[in-house]
């Protein structure tokens, strides 16, 4: 777990809340793991009230339960809410891609140059393999929000800010299995010379595919079925063969 810089104790406070959201984001610490207040508020070096207010902010944003007599535990993932999450996102990212592809300035342009750039040259996994690069996470979400950045409503950039953010542990837990399925690098790229070539139906529907591809790897990894993301068959590809994820979905979403 991410250790947090000493500071005074309403900025400590904050750092907490901060530090438990990278870190469940990311995936270091598990979907349905047991969250106790108590060896956090040591590892933090803070009081209980600190964590205890920390954990219920991320309650409220869904990204931990609290259960009644038994405390908290980070929320967990599945097939269902992961194809539900994944319809929300294509329809407001869809949105706000053909809004910005048509409004975007010559600075929207730059921006969205030099954040494609460092996406590209960045690796995708930790050296290990095993993980997606914290790194290569931080760029990707640049690079998304780049794409979108010049749409002109901002309740659509705040909805599908959230919906990414939830959709980070997903992709995270499908980074070790997606190298072997597709090339992301040639579908970032193919997006980008979409938007930089002002066309907003081309860039829609390689963005649909992008977030579509990304579930589908996911449910098939689990035994589940690409239509249920929503994904027209005709658009679908057959997987190539990737070794198994473990049922790390299923598993834990069925953490107790």
């Amino acid at each position: 777990m991410t250790q947090p810089a000493q500071q005074g104790s309403t900025s400590l406070a904050e750092e907490v809340y901060a530090t438990l959201r990278a870190d469940i984001l990311s995936c270091r610490l598990s979907p349905g793991m047991k969250l106790k207040i108590s060896e956090f508020a040591e590892h933090f070096s803070t009081g209980l009230a600190a964590v205890r207010e920390a954990l219920s902010r991320l309650s409220a944003e869904g990204l931990v339960t609290a259960e009644p007599q038994k405390g908290f535990r980070v929320a967990p993932v599945s097939a269902d809410d992961l194809v539900d999450l994944t319809k929300a996102r294509v329809h407001v990212e869809e949105e706000c891609v053909r809004r910005s592809v048509t409004l975007g300035s010559l600075q929207w342009e730059g921006e969205l140059a030099a954040a494609f750039h460092q996406l590209d040259r960045t690796p995708l996994l930790d050296p290990d393999g095993q993980r997606v690069s914290d790194e290569w996470e931080r760029l990707h979400q640049k690079f998304h929000e780049a794409v979108a950045s010049a749409s002109d409503s901002q309740w659509l950039l705040r909805i599908r800010r959230l919906l990414s953010e939830h959709a980070e542990r997903y992709r995270r837990l499908s980074g070790p299995i997606d190298r072997f399925t597709r090339d992301v690098a040639m579908e970032h790229r193919a997006l980008f010379e979409a938007a930089m070539a002002r066309d907003p139906d081309a860039a829609a529907r390689l963005i649909v595919a992008h977030l579509n591809e990304t579930t589908r790897i996911l449910l098939e990894a689990e035994g589940g079925r690409a239509e249920d993301a929503g994904e027209p068959k005709a658009a679908r590809r057959p997987a190539r063969k990737a070794p198994s994820p473990g049922s790390r979905v299923r598993r834990t979403a069925d953490a107790r």
